[in-house]
């Protein structure tokens, strides 16, 4: 019998099989399954319980984590910077557009004029102690609901890709991307060169299917947030659809691992960040990634985004 390996390109630095198998965001390869650090917030008062989080990422074979200076004000990325080491090779994601709002309705406020943008780089870079933040998002506010853009808040695309642009030159970011950006936002974007979008979908909220026809063949990472819905009123859950509860039953995993396979499987440029301040949930998360679906279980999943929502 002759051994097979893995390919280096399947491992993370530190040797591990890479969460999801491996993607690409900004030039570089990662985990399929990262690890997105928001619900961070929840263990402030138990920073040792976040960091061991955190680890447990690394050592399930995660190396893409998504962060923001505005989760917990600066708190997060602190734990980043604590938690992990240059030699675990872990690429961090950072977004801009955004600035705390303690005590307000909203526990944020928009930031979207460019010397903001600037400002907020510099803020990740320091907390996160990193001399260039691989990639970072800018954060759009033109479909939010709760919190949105105004008076000088509205900000021209062109005007935050120049900032964005120059920041890149001056090597403070190493890629571009884009969140909550409509098609025609990435369609004007795309000659900044866009490393990846980030954008509310999931097996059960699919308006942007287009866009991400269009991400796949400019080879832009696709990174879905909310990506088993919910969280908001009147958003669907996947995990309450019984098409995917069925196929949990028939697969012997939870429908949240199912959402996460389902993902996966839709296009081959689609990298997850599904959080977590729990590491049961977390190692759940990661396992979705072993799970594989059959042509049946697939297109009755598949036909879920041609139904009402």
């Amino acid at each position: 019998m002759t051994a097979t390996s893995t390919p280096s390109s399947e491992l993370t630095a530190t040797g591990v099989p890479r969460a999801g198998g491996a993607g690409t965001i900004g030039g570089r390869t990662v985990s399929r399954i990262g690890y997105g650090a928001m619900q961070l917030e929840r263990l402030h008062r138990d920073r040792h319980a976040a960091i061991a989080l955190l680890r447990r990422a690394v050592e399930l074979g995660v190396d893409h984590v998504d962060t923001a200076q505005f989760y917990g004000d600066g708190f997060v990325n602190s734990l980043i910077r604590d938690a992990f080491r240059p030699e675990d090779g872990v690429v961090v994601v950072s977004k801009i557009g955004a600035d705390p709002n303690p005590g307000g309705t909203v526990p944020l406020r928009p930031a979207q004029r460019p010397e903001e943008l600037r400002a907020s780089v510099e803020d990740n870079l320091r907390t996160l102690g990193l001399g260039q933040i691989p990639v970072v998002n800018l954060r759009r506010l033109d479909d939010e609901v709760r919190l949105r853009a105004e008076g000088d808040q509205v900000v021209d695309l062109d005007d935050q890709l120049a900032v964005m642009t120059a920041l890149r030159d001056e090597g403070k970011i190493g890629a571009i991307g884009l969140s909550g950006v409509t098609l025609d936002g990435l369609r004007q974007a795309l000659p900044a060169g866009i490393a990846c979008v980030q954008n509310l979908y999931s097996l059960v909220s699919r308006g942007d299917e287009e866009m991400l026809r269009l991400c796949a063949d400019q080879q832009i990472a696709w990174v879905p947030f909310l990506p088993l819905g919910g969280a908001f009123p009147g958003r669907p859950k996947v995990t309450d659809n019984p098409a995917v509860t069925a196929a949990a039953r028939s697969l012997g995993c939870t429908p949240a691992q199912v959402g996460l396979a389902w993902l996966l499987r839709h296009t081959p440029n689609t990298l997850l960040i599904p959080g977590t301040a729990d590491i049961g949930h977390l190692e759940q998360n990661i396992a979705a990634g072993m799970i594989e679906l059959d042509d049946a279980t697939s297109g009755a999943l598949d036909a879920l985004g041609s139904r009402p929502m």
